[in-house]
């Protein structure tokens, strides 16, 4: 199939935008290759210490002619998404023993819940922490004495800060493993209404409670296609999982057969082989290109607008969010999972899955076929699906039609003719918006404004009864720069209710949305942040603002804002606690949401 001419057209653009700081990255990592398997370069003495402790391995380490693989773990046991990662390097040293290798956990990398942090102050280390993952990650591998590595890792800023690691340490092999979502528990629009009640006080906190613990109930990732799913997705659009493993259920025979060949795998890609493949050559133009299709076939994270803009700077590669709008006007909406639509993830994966999707969109000549993967040259292994044939894994052809068209459908007849993921730009600066979730009828919204610079404040507001009308809530003073850019997730159950009630409500602000952000047109990101003076700083109570989704536009109708002075917030209450003093310096640092959010090369 021949490519989609702005398939191809934005490729190239990239290619070239990127070519001054792509080049010499790709120097680098051939340099680090070109040493050869580190560990022979280490003193007797530091290869004492680091095989001190391998028990049966420590001999064919020191004989240094078997495969060492490294293992990055996000595993804890208070989160349910890495819960599982706790019997993973067992699984993994077994596997790498039985073809004459070896594994070690190379380090940990913390793990936090967006989820739990929600609307408290620890969100607001939320965002940093992803680099602070790829930091970790960095240091886990700064040993040098493994010839391969596999990353444990699933939920919102774990996978991109491994793949920010992984840019860093691109000249070795790298294998992605997933833990996969938990079983479907209450469904996602019932726990939705629940939520809503609540914030209408129709129901208690009893009722509440029982209704999240009904859908949070048992390890793995939490099966609404937020931030942590789409991570999942990209993996295998971008060719760092092996096929079909994203969404296979944790403790099963499966998923540990999936582990164990993810083991081997990596070994075998290592440069002692034939096969060698470095994650440099995974992650080139054409696999973050696959990985915006992804996104917006699936109407997936608007969170993933910062993450992949990180994970492609740490490689060289400069996307902007132009590239995800171009990309979202030419790719069909192929899924409706919850926030917009009913079924979770185990639904979709059941309907066909990743691996019918990635097959239509190739056919449509919307993915670049020929990219390096992990499980092989070409996307197209990735639309086989893995067995466990009488105990022995084999990959079989995926589904040739959607099993259900309500939650997957073909992209020659998508449930709408675009992506999930729109750029907005105007007299209030640049943002973006995720309408997958969002009906037409709210695309353009024309309304005065109520500012605000916290998001209690938003719900005082909304308990006191003052939204009464048509109104776009405004919350700013949410960057990165001032205050670590929080998710603002848990207002969506109040702008709900408003929207509910017939009133026009839309949320305009710098901070994030979660990957769960639904219903209600949220323009976020907005750069430049209030922080910077943007012009969401200049906004006052009753300024009009129009938001048009499928103009692109984001524009204050109201004379003379821009000429005012920027307002100016007391932020002294963000800088303690929870650990807050303890990323100053990542507040000080950090580059724009356009530009990744990153500490790295800000």
């Amino acid at each position: 199939m021949t490519l989609n001419a702005t398939l191809e057209r934005v490729t190239e653009r990239i290619v070239a935008r990127s070519e001054a700081t792509r080049q010499p990255y790709l120097a680098r990592m051939r340099g680090a290759a070109s040493k050869g398997p580190a560990r022979g370069h280490l003193a007797c003495s530091g290869q004492a210490h680091a095989f001190a402790a391998a028990g049966q391995d420590q001999q064919a380490l020191a004989s240094g002619t078997a495969g060492n693989l490294g293992i990055v773990t996000a595993y804890n046991d208070m989160l349910s998404a890495h819960q599982p990662f706790e019997r993973f390097p067992e699984l993994i040293r077994a596997a790498a023993r039985a073809v004459g290798g070896t594994a070690q956990v190379a380090g940990g990398v913390p793990a936090m819940c967006d989820g739990v942090t929600q609307g408290e102050a620890g969100m607001e280390l939320s965002l940093f922490s992803r680099d602070t993952i790829a930091l970790a990650a960095g240091i886990a591998l700064s040993h040098n004495t493994f010839d391969a590595a596999v990353f444990l890792g699933v939920c919102d800023k774990i996978v991109p800060g491994l793949v920010i690691a992984a840019q860093a340490f691109g000249h070795l092999p790298i294998v992605f493993l997933p833990a996969g979502p938990m079983t479907s528990g209450i469904s996602n629009d019932e726990k939705a209404k629940v939520r809503q009640q609540f914030a209408a006080g129709e129901v208690g906190r009893e009722a509440l409670m029982a209704a999240e613990m009904a859908a949070y109930h048992g390890p793995g990732t939490c099966t609404f296609y937020g931030t942590a799913n789409t991570n999942q997705m990209l993996m295998e659009f971008m060719g760092l999982h092996l096929p079909g493993a994203s969404f296979v259920n944790p403790n099963t025979p499966l998923r540990d057969a999936l582990t164990a060949e993810g083991a081997r795998r990596a070994l075998s890609l290592s440069a002692l082989g034939n096969e060698y493949l470095p994650a440099c050559e995974v992650l080139d133009e054409r696999a973050f290109v696959n990985g915006i299709v992804g996104l917006n076939a699936t109407g997936g994270s608007t969170n993933l607008l910062i993450h992949l803009v990180a994970m492609a700077r740490a490689g060289g590669i400069i996307l902007d969010w132009q590239d995800f709008s171009e990309l979202s006007d030419i790719t069909p909406l192929m899924a409706r999972v919850y926030p917009n639509g009913l079924a979770d993830v185990n639904h979709f994966h059941a309907a066909g899955g990743l691996g019918y999707m990635i097959g239509e969109l190739l056919k449509a000549g919307l993915l670049h076929p020929d990219t390096r993967t992990v499980a092989g040259e070409g996307l197209e292994h990735y639309t086989a699906e893995p067995k466990l044939v009488d105990g022995v894994l084999e990959w079989r052809p995926g589904a040739g039609a959607s099993l259900n068209d309500r939650i997957l459908r073909p992209a020659s007849d998508p449930f709408q003719p675009t992506g999930g993921l729109k750029r907005l730009s105007g007299t209030l600066g640049t943002a973006v918006m995720k309408v997958s979730a969002v009906a037409p009828e709210h695309h353009v919204i024309e309304a005065p404004v109520r500012v605000f610079h916290d998001q209690e404040e938003v719900k005082a507001a909304f308990k006191a009864g003052e939204f009464s009308g048509d109104v776009i809530v405004v919350v700013r003073f949410q960057g990165p720069k001032a205050n670590g850019m929080p998710e603002l997730h848990s207002l969506t159950p109040i702008l709900s209710v408003l929207q509910g009630r017939g009133q026009k409500v839309a949320l305009v602000t710098d901070g994030r949305m979660s990957g769960a952000s639904g219903k209600v047109p949220a323009a976020i990101h907005v750069c430049p942040e209030a922080l910077e003076g943007g012009a969401i700083a200049r906004l006052a109570d009753g300024d009009l603002l129009r938001i048009d989704a499928e103009a692109g536009s984001l524009e204050i109708l109201t004379p003379g804002v821009l000429e005012r002075a920027p307002a100016v917030a007391d932020l002294s209450a963000n800088e303690a606690g929870v650990g807050r003093e303890l990323f100053a310096t990542f507040r000080r640092a950090v580059g724009s949401a356009d530009t990744g959010a990153t500490i790295f090369g800000a």
